[in-house]
């Protein structure tokens, strides 16, 4: 287009230069001549001159047409991008719901299967799709060889074993046990020797305490008969001189005697002879030498020493046989007890502690062959203990000792882990070009690590399964959506958000690779939030889908899952941080028990491993307490950034000590009064209506907050004082707009100190778009005097909006009410002392009640609040009710007449 224009200048350039050629040849002009030749320089530069012009306004206007063009362009761009953006920010706004609900399907989707983003094509087990060899040489690990050889060399490892102290001290207490019934039975018996061994000698003290009545009769008769035989003149006694009524039996010890029975069948058995016995002839021999050295009377007392031993020992004997019977290990059979001495049983006793303390030192283990044990009871006792006593110290250790090692988990898993660590992995060659698996052979585990070595195994996501999922997920959100429908609580979208999030810790700490996670928080913040139907719905949606989705423990999904429906069904119900505090500790507790419990039921506890539970079970209490100590935290900043409401929240704003409350009472002290009335009458008919009685208390104490901008404007605070409106202003317009700042006003201090749109929506929609009547009649009057002024009706209502909840409407109707019945009660005060209020019927106020609320709801004031037609007349009654009980009858006390004294009359 340029070079068109050009070429068309220069044509005319060029027609123009030649009729001027022409013109200036025939005037002579042309000629050559030095003047000539300055017209013919004149002329090209002339001709320069054009066309450096023409091209300069070409380029200009090129790069002014540029400009133009760039400048629609950029503004075309602009208004369209600006166009589709607007669109899609409407579209999304209009359709907010559906697009939460997506991104709630989806990110659910997204972290529960985030397993099936990175899944491999060539599983173990299938076909390869083709024949694959190796690209290079490379040495490659076969992890199953090398964890065949590590699990070969962690079994082999040597057990580590540690001392049981609380079976070594069950060992010695069951010892002591023993030596002190050995003691006892000893002491029955008597001390031995029982008499001074010189004279007679241990062996025959043993043989006169323990011989037969038999044994020891005869034995009697024996030196009855050496005194008779040695007063005769007889040497020495003789086996003939013996009573022929006594034979020789060839035994050493015959059966003890222990009842009269054996006595009268002794004396009715054949004379025996004990000549022969050894034991016998010493005792008779010693006791002659005894008598032949001392006196008769000395042995008499000998003798009736030997028998009072002797009746001891029967009883320790029958003692002990009952101990035997008793005891199922009989250590003291034999009479071995009883034949040691003091001395000996005292070194017995000291032999057995530092031998047994010795053998538990050293330990025994479990599975130790029995005849090891007794040797070795043997070779530590050979040391200690008399020789006499080696025999019952043997048989009191064996009954008592028992392997004391026991194994040490936690040392020995960890040696087998450095045994396993030491060994080297098993290496194999893989040649290039070798074959790794052939196309329709089934691919082994060593395959498989092979093609990954090489990353020659292709990676997808698993679509299909992740639908699957999406649907899952679908389903339950869902089933949420028309649970959400039919409660009484409406939820935002905001609300909705932060559902997901909450919903979204669970699985993401799970995908972390933690298994503690976020169960009681989710519980106890959305019962909290949103109440326990909403919370147990969520808790028991997820159950099932993470149980199925993700590879986790179901002691600790269920533990989790019972702290959380803990959570969201008490939460609710509580009205302090420190019963939160508390049901921290119960689902802490709840989470601990639950797992323990399942731990149990599948016989898990039973094992060695039963300390391991015990401290999975600890740490599930804990995470437990951890998480409701979160979420306590995370609470209040929850509440704060999603605009929420909680008994908790709602009991701290209606605290008297809160900074807006505080100047209500104190710069406005009629109104703080009327406040309190109020929300008195609007509490009693939210708790018969089944209305949330906690933000009703709370709304109502900041529904006339924005009084305080002009506290005089409103009769209440006048304290009978002069009325502004009437001194001052005197103008029902201006008067209207004080009245009615006090709903704007009060929204800047509301959104000013942050309260919650739950509290915030109670000062404008209490007065709703009521008529300002008082003033709205002065300016009628006046209009009628003065035609040039015109009254409009929106200038004397309130902005709105009216009541959109069943709360606020309460609060509407009580705050109308309580003014009425206070000038009720002002009217009847005024008529004089006579008549007071018991004059005011309960009827009149509430026919007065019901004209109000019925002017209410034919003003359209109550359309969207939920309050039902048929429920005007029980509010009404209520508040006639609550009325009577603050302004009841009283005693009309009697006045004193004046004393004696000149007392005045005094009405008390």
């Amino acid at each position: 287009m340029k070079m068109h224009k050009f070429l068309q200048f220069l044509n005319q350039q060029l027609t123009h230069w030649r009729r001027q050629y022409k013109t200036l040849r025939r005037k002579g002009k042309l000629m050559r001549s030095p003047k000539g030749k300055t017209h013919r320089r004149e002329l090209l530069r002339t001709m320069l001159k054009n066309v450096f012009l023409f091209l300069s306004k070409t380029n200009e206007k090129s790069e002014r047409r540029k400009q133009e063009r760039a400048l629609r362009s950029k503004a075309k761009s602009v208004k369209i991008k600006s166009s589709i953006y607007a669109v899609a920010l409407d579209w999304a706004y209009k359709q907010r719901y559906s697009v939460i609900l997506a991104i709630a399907v989806m990110s659910l989707t997204g972290i529960i299967g985030h397993k099936l983003y990175n899944q491999t094509q060539i599983q173990v087990g299938h076909p390869a799709p083709q024949t694959i060899t190796a690209p290079y040489t490379a040495s490659i690990e076969d992890q199953k060889k090398t964890e065949a050889e590590r699990k070969a060399v962690s079994k082999s490892s040597l057990q580590v074993l540690m001392l049981d102290a609380r079976i070594n001290e069950t060992i010695n207490e069951n010892l002591q046990q023993l030596l002190d019934d050995g003691n006892e039975i000893r002491a029955v018996a008597g001390a031995f020797p029982f008499f001074d061994p010189v004279v007679l000698s241990i062996s025959t003290q043993r043989y006169l305490r323990s011989c037969s009545e038999l044994e020891w009769q005869a034995l009697l008769s024996a030196v009855e008969n050496t005194k008779n035989q040695q007063q005769k003149g007889i040497g020495q006694t003789t086996a003939s001189s013996r009573p022929s009524s006594i034979a020789a039996p060839n035994q050493k010890r015959q059966p003890h005697i222990t009842s009269k029975s054996d006595t009268q069948n002794l004396e009715k058995t054949e004379p025996v002879d004990f000549s022969q016995n050894t034991d016998f002839t010493q005792a008779v021999a010693e006791l002659e030498s005894y008598r032949l050295t001392t006196s008769e009377k000395s042995l008499s007392l000998v003798i009736a020493e030997i028998s009072q031993t002797r009746q001891r020992y029967i009883q320790a004997t029958a003692k002990l046989l009952k101990l035997e019977t008793v005891s199922p290990e009989a250590v003291y059979e034999e009479s071995l007890l009883l034949d040691l001495s003091d001395v000996e049983w005292e070194k017995t006793q000291m032999g057995i502690h530092e031998s047994i303390e010795r053998i538990l030192t050293q330990g025994i283990p479990q599975g130790l062959p029995k005849n090891i044990l007794q040797d070795a009871v043997s070779l530590q006792l050979q040391t200690f203990v008399p020789e006499s006593a080696e025999t019952l110290a043997k048989n009191l250790l064996l009954a008592v000792l028992k392997p004391n090692l026991q194994k040490d988990e936690e040392q020995t898993r960890q040696n087998a882990q450095k045994a396993a660590a030491g060994v080297s992995p098993v290496m194999v060659k893989v040649r290039q070009g070798e074959v790794i698996v052939k196309k329709g052979a089934q691919i082994t585990a060593w395959n498989f690590e092979v093609l990954e070595h090489y990353r020659l195994i292709r990676r997808e996501v698993k679509w299909q399964e992740l639908v699957k999922l999406g649907g899952v997920i679908a389903i339950a959100i869902g089933i949420f959506v028309w649970v959400e429908r039919h409660i009484d609580y409406e939820l935002r979208q905001r609300d909705r958000l932060l559902v997901l999030l909450l919903t979204l810790s669970v699985p993401g700490v799970i995908v972390i690779g933690l298994p503690y996670t976020t169960w009681s928080a989710l519980g106890l913040l959305l019962g909290s939030f949103y109440g326990p139907t909403l919370g147990l719905t969520v808790v028991g949606l997820l159950w099932p889908i993470l149980g199925i989705s993700l590879d986790m423990s179901k002691a600790a999904l269920l533990a989790g899952v019972g702290g959380g429906i803990l959570g969201s069904y008490i939460a609710q119900r509580l009205r302090s941080r420190e019963e939160l505090a508390l049901l921290g500790v119960a689902i802490a507790l709840t989470q601990g028990g639950i797992y323990l419990l399942v731990k149990i039921l599948i016989g898990q506890i039973f094992g060695s491993t039963w300390y391991i539970v015990f401290q999975e079970a600890g740490l599930f209490a804990l995470s437990g307490l951890g998480w409701s100590i979160v979420a306590l935290g995370l609470s209040p900043y929850l509440e704060k950034v999603f605009d929420l409401v909680t008994p908790i929240r709602l009991a701290e704003l209606a605290n008297p000590n809160r900074p807006l409350l505080k100047r209500l009472a104190t710069e406005t002290p009629g109104t703080f009064q009327h406040t309190l009335l109020v929300a008195t009458l609007a509490e009693a008919a939210a708790k018969e209506l089944g209305c949330n009685v906690e933000l009703v208390r709370a709304g109502t104490l900041y529904h006339d907050i924005g009084k305080m901008h002009d506290p005089l404007g409103f009769i209440e605070n006048q304290m009978g004082g002069p009325n502004k409106h009437d001194t001052e202003i005197k103008d029902p317009w201006k008067s209207a707009e004080i009245i009615k700042k006090h709903v704007t006003e009060g929204l800047v201090m509301a959104r000013k100190h942050l309260l919650p749109t739950a509290i915030q929506a109670f000062i404008p929609e209490h007065q709703g778009t009521m008529l300002i009547a008082y003033f709205h009649h002065q300016a009628q009057q006046m209009a009628q005097s003065d035609p040039s002024l015109t009254v409009d009706d929106a200038d004397f209502r309130y902005d709105g909006p009216i009541p959109q909840s069943r709360e606020t409407g309460i609060v509407m109707l009580a705050d109308s009410c309580e003014a009425a019945l206070r000038s009720l009660q002002a009217s009847a005060k005024s008529v004089g002392e006579k008549r007071s209020l018991k004059d005011v019927s309960s009827e009149q106020a509430l026919a007065m009640l019901n004209n109000i609320l019925r002017a209410k709801w034919q003003d359209n004031q109550l359309v969207d609040s939920g309050l039902k037609r048929e429920e005007m007349s029980q509010i009404a009654q209520i508040f006639v009710d609550v009325w009577q009980q603050f302004h009841h009858k009283r005693i009309a006390y009697p006045k004193l007449k004046a004393s004696s004294t000149g007392r005045r009359n005094v009405e008390y």
